[in-house]
């Protein structure tokens, strides 16, 4: 609409729900979210939908999809990132099946090997979706193939393990231009850890789930779910070794996500108070591989949950007392950089956020190439002051924003 050239995107978003008469709620129902999604969208709380769901909500309001994102376009298709490589490969591993043959099992203790290599892997490497690509494929036909073949005991080990590797495939997948397979690793990875019924598997499967609901908007149902799987493992928790113990911080730290993603403050700070009790009870050097959860994370998780509930001041201060270079994982170091940048960004402190950004980048190109919050402080920044515009089309060419 030429009316609305100056509209965000959320803004023009609900202009058009408004005027075709569904409700928030309505319209969720219809693409499948929540209204507190709607919401957040229309509040520009969270980046505009990648280009499948804008189609579906274009369907449902009955516009044309230039329409609902005018001039925007461009822009979004740039936020949104491009699809990784050896996506393809991912998927084909993810959507084939796998069927009993004469191909015997490979040893768990062998699979066991191979899914802690990978996940060195990717906190050590700065090409750490690369790295997962090629090792993806092979790893989760080997341990569907495990879990197929083994009886009893075995059974269940090769259960957890293929959860494990589920698990795996939904960090690669993460940010990338597949929402389908994001959910169906999620629910196979549930499944294999309920039927393992090992306690570790179940709150790493219960972990990864609650993000595929947080990052759908469906706060309800991930914080309901996350509080589930807390209460459902407290029993463990008296003489819990270091590893099942932050596994379950992590659920109590992505309480505190969901909370602040939804607004709700004091709840946020609440449950990130007793993710921090959990994270004092580990060993000093202590990391969860499959959450980071440690002590060192928990300033890092304190700056995540300031700029979700938009208090730039707070997550800069909070920044401020913990060092990014004492994170083991590059990735999640990057990541954590992301999150100082949109606090300083959000302080209108354009020279720290380009600065904070190129300091992810060196972390994790990676990490910066597919983050659609990166991508878009960069994108305006190449529009800010003089003084920052050469230094942020530097970062541009480096993570393909511009060519």
């Amino acid at each position: 609409m030429d009316s609305m050239p100056e509209l965000t995107f959320g803004q023009r978003l609900k202009v058009y729900r408004e005027r075709s008469g569904k409700t928030r709620a309505v319209l969720g129902g219809l693409v499948g979210r929540s209204a507190e999604w709607v919401k957040a969208v229309e509040t520009d709380r969270i980046l505009p939908p990648r280009v499948h769901m804008l189609d579906r909500i274009a369907r449902a309001l009955k516009v044309d999809v230039s329409a609902l994102v005018g001039e925007l376009s461009e822009r979004s298709a740039a936020v949104n990132g491009p699809e990784h490589p050896t996506l393809a490969s991912v998927r084909d591993a993810v959507n084939r099946l796998v069927l009993p043959g004469d191909v015997p099992p490979e040893s768990l203790s062998r699979i066991r090997e191979r899914l802690a290599a990978a996940w060195r892997a990717r906190h050590q490497s700065s090409d750490h979706r690369t790295v997962l690509g090629a090792l993806l494929p092979d790893l989760l036909r080997d341990a569907q193939r495990a879990a197929l073949a083994y009886e009893g005991v075995e059974h269940r080990q090769a259960q957890a393990l293929l959860a494990e590797a589920l698990g795996l495939a939904q960090m690669f997948l993460a940010y990338q231009p597949a929402a389908e397979l994001l959910w169906r690793v999620a629910d196979r990875a549930m499944v294999a850890a309920q039927e393992s019924g090992d306690p570790e598997a179940l709150a790493r499967a219960g972990w990864f789930l609650c993000q595929v609901h947080r990052d759908a908007g469906d706060w309800d149902t991930a914080l309901s779910l996350t509080l589930d799987m807390v209460s459902a493992l407290e029993a463990y928790m008296a003489d819990a070794e270091s590893n099942l113990l932050a596994l379950w911080g992590a659920l109590h730290f992505e309480a505190a996500y969901v909370a602040a993603r939804a607004g709700e403050e004091g709840r946020a700070w609440r449950y990130w108070d007793r993710a921090d009790e959990v994270a004092r009870r580990l060993p000093q050097d202590f990391y969860q591989p499959q959450t980071s959860f440690s002590r060192v994370i928990m300033g890092a998780h304190a700056v995540t949950v300031a700029v979700e509930l938009h208090k730039p001041g707070e997550a800069a201060r909070q920044a401020r007392r913990h060092e990014a270079a004492a994170i083991p994982s590059r990735p999640r170091r990057a990541r954590h950089l992301i999150e100082v940048a949109r606090a300083h960004y959000g302080k209108d402190d354009k020279e720290a956020a380009v600065t904070t950004l190129q300091q992810a980048y060196e972390s994790a190109p990676e990490t910066i190439r597919f983050n659609g919050y990166a991508r878009q402080i960069t994108l305006d920044l190449l529009d800010g002051p003089r003084a920052t515009r050469d230094d942020a089309r530097d970062l541009a060419l480096k993570v393909g924003l511009v060519v």
